[in-house]
């Protein structure tokens, strides 16, 4: 059993890595839902081997129709992220024509007009000398980089200069400002395709960002998918997920599917309010983001969580440190009272050998800082050094959503944490720590085996961060404190309870 579950993580990371490299490029589909697609199978199977074990096979038709229907899938997704030029001049029939070619090959970027060398002294003339003394231009393909002496404030440098800039060539290009590994910031050029986009598309396609009838049908299938998987932690045998018509007789009963609403409603109330956290902060910084995709499974916890797109660059290290605490923080603002009344309504059971961090029957409280805290002030005295939780529906809710909140705040690379150190610290300091945070996970890893998945899977994660425009001027002092409240929260999620403050506690 343990070597098939190391062939199924072997098999996923080398599938991510070879969607990665081969079609990352040429579609805007995010490459954790292309990989989630391609892997489903190999996890149904592997729910099944972990339900039923290795003398059980699961029915042929499971796996075949699984595969059938992620292959389409697969293709769906990855047609509808491509970026595929229409060119209004052509007719109806050169378009019909065509259309064969753009389904196989790459899409063309839209052509931007690079920085002539004739160019230069306008370009120059950018930079006056109080602000940013330019010593040397370097002409790349697709930037031009400019480095000099910084001689004023970082904030009112970019200002100025991307005044100056938008005052010269127009739309044609991003400026970005970066602190090199030397310390000393430089700017970039970048072409601005995205400004080409606009000018290339019909205006009917450019509005077409959200998709609140996509957003809508995933909804819908992801509170079916985590109310039957609520109505299985409740104890209710379901029949196999291929027979649609016994699956919804069975939810018509209003008995059974109360049974899986409080899970499910509570899963995705916290999904939704980190995601609209993004979603709402992104908007208010006006950067460009779609509205929030739950993702539906019909195994595991129901879904694989719920995720937005921002479709333009981040300013400033004030809206990249903004946006991405925005959506840990309103998550944990409605996990807390959902899991302290989850908590509250959860019975208490003998402390035993099978008591685990991830069993919902038999919780120990001490996996967790901050949960044995809550358990405390939810059970009270009825809480004891031999008690174990078995968590009602909203409480297990809710300690998913403490998991994802930690997951989320983990320092490393895209994710939440990870950009927040990078606004807090800027891109080099955010690599550093990144990498000691996966090893001390790893570590960690050695004496919890249920964070070894996780570990393995940060080490594969990507530590450098995509830089913000103004990437070089500094937070304030108030979000730095409020960074390091955010990292204090992920450490009281994932640490065990001292023994010291056990017994004081009395648990």
């Amino acid at each position: 059993m343990a070597f098939w579950f190391l062939f199924i993580l072997l098999l996923g990371l080398a599938t991510y890595l070879m969607v990665q490299r081969s079609v990352a490029r040429i579609t805007r589909t995010p490459v954790w839902l292309l990989w989630l697609v391609l892997m489903t199978p190999a996890f149904l199977l592997s729910g099944w081997t972990l339900i039923y074990g290795t003398k059980q096979s699961p029915p042929p038709g499971l796996i075949l129709w699984s595969v059938f229907v992620c292959t389409v899938l697969y293709w769906v997704l990855f047609q509808w992220g491509r970026q595929v030029p229409r060119d209004t001049q052509t007719n109806e029939a050169q378009t019909q024509a065509s259309e064969s070619q753009r389904t196989i090959q790459p899409t063309p970027e839209p052509i931007v007009r690079p920085i002539e060398p004739t160019e230069e002294t306008k370009l120059r003339n950018c930079f006056p000398w109080s602000v940013y003394y330019v010593q040397n231009i370097e002409y790349r393909p697709q930037s031009v980089i400019c480095r000099g002496q910084l001689r004023t404030k970082a904030s009112n440098a970019y200002q100025q200069i991307k005044t100056n800039i938008e005052a010269q060539f127009g739309d044609r290009f991003l400026l970005i400002f970066q602190e090199g590994f030397n310390g000393k910031p430089f700017f970039v050029l970048v072409p601005n395709t995205q400004a080409a986009k606009q000018t290339n598309t019909p205006r009917r396609n450019q509005e077409r960002l959200t998709r609140p009838g996509l957003a809508l049908m995933l909804l819908a299938a992801t509170l079916i998918t985590t109310t039957l998987v609520g109505v299985q932690n409740a104890g209710v045998t379901l029949p196999p997920i291929w027979q649609i018509g016994s699956l919804f007789k069975l939810l018509s009963n209003s008995d059974v599917l109360f049974k899986g609403l409080p899970y499910a409603l509570g899963l995705m109330t916290i999904l939704g309010i980190h995601e609209l956290g993004h979603y709402l902060t992104a908007r208010f910084y006006k950067i460009r983001s779609t509205l929030p995709y739950f993702i539906p499974v019909p195994f595991f916890l129901g879904t694989f969580g719920a995720f937005i797109q921002m479709r333009s660059p981040i300013p400033n290290r004030k809206a990249l440190f903004d946006i991405s605490i925005a959506g840990p923080l309103a998550g944990f603002v409605v996990t807390l009272p959902l899991l302290i009344w989850g908590l509250a309504h959860s019975d208490i059971v003998s402390l035993t050998e099978k008591t685990q961090l991830l069993n919902p029957d038999a919780l120990n409280p001490k996996y967790s800082i901050l949960l044995a805290l809550l358990s405390k002030l939810a059970l009270g005295s009825q809480l004891t050094a031999k008690s174990a939780l078995d968590l009602h529906p909203v409480a297990v809710a809710g300690f998913l959503g403490l998991v994802v909140t930690a997951l989320n705040l983990m320092p490393v690379g895209q994710l939440d944490g990870g950009h927040i150190v990078h606004a807090m610290f800027g891109q080099r300091t955010a690599i550093v720590i990144g990498q000691i945070a996966r090893v001390l996970l790893l570590l960690l890893s050695l004496v919890r085996e249920e964070f070894l998945v996780w570990a393995i899977i940060l080490l594969f994660m990507p530590l450098i961060d995509e830089p913000a425009l103004n990437d070089v001027t500094e937070l304030d002092n108030k979000r730095d404190v409020w960074g390091l409240l955010a990292m204090a929260l992920l450490i009281v999620i994932i640490l065990p309870l001292p023994q010291a403050i056990a017994n004081f506690l009395q648990i």
